[in-house]
């Protein structure tokens, strides 16, 4: 069977778009319309629902893809083989993160495995937790990030390291390296990260079914990056909760303060998204094995 067109029919699956797969592929999107024409009247079975504003595989069409996936990923070893150098990556390796992760942790793992393989281009996007998750779900990352793992039929979730979610306030401010309880933190102005964040997430989860709950806290800025909510604090604008990698900087150097709410001392589960029913690529395993082992140490 020709891979080639194994490899069309899959990017249009993924993309679910025959012009964005022939922009992924480099070739026009005729091209790829008579590849999947030729498959489909090669297997005497229709493959793709064109029907609707997106392109979806029929029963047959999954089945297919599932068995296309074994197969190319096999091919790339094959190649691997006969090149003679199994341990050399090459090509690209796209992954998404949350802006926690995405801004502490994953920069410093992805450069140091960057620079043990020099012939892999890796590329980083930031998003919220809930685009990640569907930009790996769409097939447009190969993995995701996230400090929040809310139910998706289109990925699956694995552990990837926990991460601790403290109040931080002004360096001079009364909370400042204290306990407070929910009640004191009733009266300060509260920033957070916008929905969809996987701190916000965490914070609504461990507030749920308690006296307090985040809507009863005065919450009057709501914004997009970390950075944002960090340069705000540190301005004098109101408190947050926030990863603690994410402000072990300025903790150390005084910009921030930390302080602690009694009866509260919520962690985050920081997971790796995968696409499901998707072979990695041995980039992604190699990433992953390398994060796992840096992380454990």
């Amino acid at each position: 069977m020709d891979t080639r067109q194994l490899a069309a029919f899959c990017e249009v699956v993924d993309r679910k778009s025959f012009s964005q797969a022939a922009e992924r592929l480099g070739v026009t999107q005729p091209a790829v319309s008579l590849q999947i024409r030729s498959l489909e009247k090669r297997l005497g079975t229709k493959l793709l629902d064109r029907s609707g504003r997106r392109v979806e595989p029929t029963e047959a069409g999954q089945r297919l893809y599932r068995a296309a996936q074994r197969m190319l990923a096999l091919e790339g070893q094959l190649f691997d083989e006969l090149e003679g150098d199994v341990g050399a990556l090459r090509g690209e390796l796209e992954l998404g993160a949350s802006t926690g992760p995405g801004g502490t942790v994953v920069p410093v793992l992805l450069g140091e495995f960057q620079r043990l393989h020099p012939e892999l281009s890796i590329a980083l996007s930031i998003s919220d937790t809930n685009r990640v998750i569907e930009q790996v779900a769409e097939r447009e990352l190969e993995l995701g990030i996230v400090g929040a793992s809310p139910r998706h039929r289109g990925v699956v979730f694995e552990p990837f390291f926990r991460d601790e979610v403290i109040l931080v306030v002004p360096p001079r401010h009364a909370f400042a390296g204290k306990e407070v309880t929910l009640d004191q933190l009733r009266g300060e102005q509260l920033i957070l990260m916008q929905d969809g964040a996987g701190v916000r997430q965490v914070i609504e989860d461990e507030l749920r079914g308690g006296p307090v709950r985040l809507r009863d806290l005065d919450v009057k800025l709501e914004l997009g990056l970390q950075e944002s909510v960090k340069s705000a604090v540190a301005a004098g604008y109101g408190v947050t909760f926030i990863s603690r990698s994410g402000v072990e900087a300025e903790l150390a150097t005084g910009t921030l303060a930390a302080a602690r709410v009694k009866g509260h001392e919520p962690v985050r589960e920081i997971s790796l998204v995968r696409p499901a029913g998707r072979s990695p690529t041995r980039a992604a395993e190699a990433f992953v094995a390398f994060a796992r082992a840096k992380l454990a140490a």
